[in-house]
């Protein structure tokens, strides 16, 4: 069986238990700041979980994209880790529960995929007596097959938690330990663990307590590629056909074979892992960077780009699978392919850009080499070792291998000391942030009913029918206190997709609030979060509810001008472009966008320009509910943030724009008046940022920009038209004196470096020179030893100065005493870490800046006696 087949399987399996099938999310979260990645199937489900939300459907099921790399270093070397991984889950949110999750998760393996009985066990809770007798008398597993595991107990930290239950697949005598008792709790690879049912029937409380959920909640999850390599019959999870297409065609590349040796199956492995991996987060909107998300996909595609390299492949190919990885998703992941062309370009950029770095990296272990022989020492520390691979990529055994070819050794177990360090602190930081809120059971059981009425009333009675004072039901809010608010009608739109909360007054005879916030119950009623501002509010009382008009309608322009926004982005860049984030305020708009690279001034004027066409013309914005799969079909894009369900809500603005929204919009693009860019820049690897202003705001920043203009022309004595050639000229005078100043100090330099040469000294092979001049920079410098270099072709030159407040350096080594083993780089970084710097450069001349300056002549002092030392050697 496929692992399509399988996937698809699943998902149907479930619906046909009502289940509803929610789409994979995202692989970076979303409203979710305790998780790097979404890395569980109920990861994207949490909001259910702990009350946030309360679902439409309370069974679902779904076949959720995930990324883990606790273990990187295991990926290639066992059949079942991986970076990119599929979870198969099924989750009920106080419906059903042990019975119901046990009974249809033996069905469908036993029924559905026909694995046989006899092979699977399951373990348990030790106190967990409601699942061993549901797995023991109701499903008929021999309690010889059904283990008491201690740590079956699912819990990461505050919110939902509860024992769990997991189902093992026997794959045979033939495979593991070898032992004849062999069960699931051994460690051997031969009881694989295919399904983990979690019960999550307690709530892990801040002060350390567990008590009862409210609604107990189910969720399980089976991993695809684990149960594809049983029903395929194959040894490893990378023998599946979710993996070999991409192996063959790596090996094809390379120019090796799979399946003949060893280590070159595992260095596929990974390039075929690791390739999914970036693909997809890639395709999801994350680039490889220096940190967060990014830093984890750079550091998985310099692994695969040096497994490559380890098989003698020195050139970019990763991007030559991307096409690979496609086919094979297409059928449920279509964005994969759809995207490819953009993937493609990331990767060969980064590929290109690491096979520079490995050449930094082996320039920066010659320096590393040079120091360890300097002091007379024989090992290269582990911390060093870790930092070349950690920093900049550099493979251990490369390092080994380059300091062997030098006498030295490294200390590998120093090494992984450091490797084991860092994972345990990416693991303490996990367990610091990833948990889930406390179910509240205030919010979780508000039952009254509210009607939202906002999109076509801005002004209506309303009866309050809930109010919550200090976290606790009240029937009164008096003067001053902070009171939450539940209407049986409502004006107010809610914080969501990016769409900022309505403000405005509830006004009765005898008392008035201040809407100050507006919030979504978990079942969907939009709690008002007020002051009282006079008299006492009372439950039940019918008031005048009044948004600020003007603010929603300076809202309604940004957000209709935020989707126009999005599809010119689309039309000037390419149909890479996603978005990312949106923020929508009364004042201006903020929109994310998927991107590599800064807009050209000609791109952001096209952008804005296309924009603003679309607000002349004047056109009308239409919003209907249709069927996702109907809207779809219209090619309505969803934008980031927004929650759907099977109606949606199409927002058609003209012919030119059409996603899926549940926020405010003008009636015709004309309301938004006028579109400006203010700003365009980047926030992250791959993904950049724009905001803009409209309307009134827009106006205000033309006049603002235009009073500026106005300031400069009467500066500079001129008419604001004349103002671009009257700024060339100034430029062109300046680069006169600039010219001139040049010339004199070239002058003085030369003046200044007759009086250097008395202080000359000789050394073998040459002559050098240390010395300390007074107020120049590095050019200052660089200046003298220009000067310097034409009367003397053999001189070694040391030059420091200080000023304003920093010291500078220049080192100069003329091409004999190079040869001799003097390297100017080297030289000037030792130097320049005495006064708090650092620097570098070729070997023949570099230069550097300190911090400290009061150290310079500390300095200079340590730079004649590392010439000393290295004279004598």
């Amino acid at each position: 069986m496929k692992g399509s087949e399988l996937r698809r399987k699943y998902v149907e399996f479930f619906r046909e238990k009502g289940h509803d099938i929610m789409p994979s999310a995202s692989l970076v979260p979303q409203d979710d700041a305790s998780l790097l990645w979404i890395n569980s199937g109920m990861a994207p489900l949490k909001k259910y979980f702990d009350g946030r939300v309360v679902p439409a459907n309370p069974r679902m099921t779904n076949s959720q994209k995930c990324i883990r790399t606790n273990d990187i270093e295991n990926v290639g070397k066992t059949a079942r880790h991986q970076t990119f991984f599929e979870m198969l889950g099924n989750f009920s949110i106080g419906d059903y529960f042990k019975r119901e999750a046990i009974h249809w998760a033996w069905e469908f393996l036993t029924d559905r995929l026909h694995i046989a009985p006899e092979r699977l066990s399951v373990t348990i809770h030790p106190e967990d007596d409601e699942a061993f007798l549901i797995w023991h008398r109701e499903i008929g597993i021999p309690e010889e097959k059904i283990l008491r595991v201690e740590d079956n107990f699912w819990d990461i930290g505050e919110g939902p938690c509860g024992p769990n239950s997991e189902i093992f697949f026997d794959r045979g005598p033939g495979v593991g330990c070898g032992r004849e008792d062999c069960d699931a709790a051994c460690d051997c690879d031969r009881h694989l663990e295919i399904w983990n049912l979690v019960f999550s029937q307690y709530n892990h409380n801040p002060d350390g307590s567990y008590t009862p959920l409210p609604k107990k909640n189910i969720d399980t999850g089976m991993g695809l590629e684990r149960t594809a390599s049983v029903l395929q019959n194959v040894a490893t999870n990378f023998d599946t056909d979710l993996f070999r297409p991409i192996i063959d065609r790596a090996a094809e590349l390379i120019g090796v074979r799979y399946g003949s040796v060893s280590d070159i199956d595992t260095k596929l492995k990974i390039i075929a892992d690791h390739v999914r991996t970036v693909a997809f987060s890639i395709t999801d909107g994350v680039s490889p960077s220096n940190e967060g998300r990014g830093y984890v996909i750079r550091r998985l595609l310099r692994r695969a780009v040096r497994s490559g390299k380890q098989l003698g492949y020195n050139q970019p190919f990763l991007y030559r699978l991307v096409q690979v990885v496609g086919e094979i998703m297409e059928d449920y992941y279509p964005e994969v392919a759809q995207k490819r062309q953009y993937t493609e370009r990331i990767i060969r950029m980064e590929e290109e850009r690491f096979f520079e770095t490995l050449s930094e990296g082996e320039a920066l272990l010659t320096d590393v080499i040079t120091r360890v022989k300097a002091q007379q020492g024989s090992v290269i520390s582990g911390p060093q070792a870790f930092k070349l691979y950690d920093t900049y990529g550099f493979p251990i055994d490369l390092t080994e291998e380059i300091a062997a070819e030098s006498g030295l050794q490294v200390d590998r177990e120093g090494f992984l000391q450091a490797l084991e360090e860092q994972r345990v602190r990416a693991r303490n930081a996990r367990q610091e942030v990833d948990s889930m809120q406390v179910q509240s059971e205030v919010l979780h059981e508000l039952t009254v009913s509210s009607e939202f009425v906002g999109y076509t009333e801005s002004v209506i009675s309303a009866k309050i029918e809930w109010m919550l004072v200090n976290g606790e039901q009240a029937t009164s809010a008096h003067l001053g206190e902070r009171v939450k608010v539940v209407l049986d009608r409502t004006p107010f739109y809610a914080e969501s997709g990016g769409q900022v909360a309505d403000r405005g007054m509830l006004i009765h005879p005898d008392f008035e609030l201040r809407v100050l916030d507006v919030q979504k119950a978990p079942h969907g009623q939009h709690v008002h979060d007020c002051e009282v501002v006079m008299g006492t509010a009372v439950i039940g009382e019918t008031v005048t509810a009044a948004i600020d008009v003007n603010a929603r309608a300076d809202i309604t322009k940004n957000h209709t001008a935020t989707h126009l926004l999005h599809k010119a982005l689309r039309e000037v860049l390419g149909e890479h472009v996603a978005q990312a984030g949106s923020l929508v305020l009364p004042e201006r708009l903020r929109f994310d966008f998927s991107h590599v690279g800064s807009l050209s001034r000609a791109e952001l004027e096209q952008v804005e320009r296309l924009v603003n066409e679309q607000i002349w013309r004047d056109e009308p914005v239409t919003i209907e509910e249709m069927g996702r799969e109907e809207a779809k079909s219209l090619g309505a894009m969803a934008l980031f943030g927004e929650k759907y369900g099977d109606i949606v809500r199409v927002v058609k603005a003209g012919t030119y724009s059409i996603e899926l929204c549940g926020g405010c919009h003008v009636n015709r693009t004309g309301q938004i008046g006028l579109f400006k860019l203010v700003q365009e820049g980047g926030i992250g690897s791959g993904v950049r940022r724009i905001e803009a202003v409209t309307g009134k705001h827009a106006y205000e920043f033309v006049v603002a920009e235009e009073r500026l203009l106005t300031t400069v022309a009467d500066s500079l004595r001129s008419s604001i038209i004349q103002v671009p050639q009257r700024i060339e000229s100034l430029l062109g005078h300046a680069k006169q004196l600039e010219r001139e100043v040049e010339s004199l100090t070239g002058k003085l330099g030369s003046l200044e470096a007759l009086q250097l040469l008395e202080r000359v000294e000789p050394m073998p092979g040459g002559s050098m020179l240390v010395a300390k001049l007074q107020g120049l920079d590095v050019d200052g410098l660089r200046v003298i030893v220009d000067a310097l270099k034409a009367r003397k072709q053999d001189l070694l030159m040391i030059l420091g100065s200080a000023k304003e407040g920093k010291a500078a350096f220049v080192v100069y080594v003329p091409k004999e005493l190079q040869a001799k083993g003097f390297h100017a780089g080297k030289l000037v970084k030792e130097v320049a870490a005495i006064a708090g710097g650092s620097g570098g450069g070729r070997p023949d001349l570099a230069q550097a800046g300190g911090k400290l300056p009061e150290q310079l002549d500390a300095a200079l002092e340590t730079a004649r006696k590392l010439l000393a030392a290295q004279v004598t050697q």
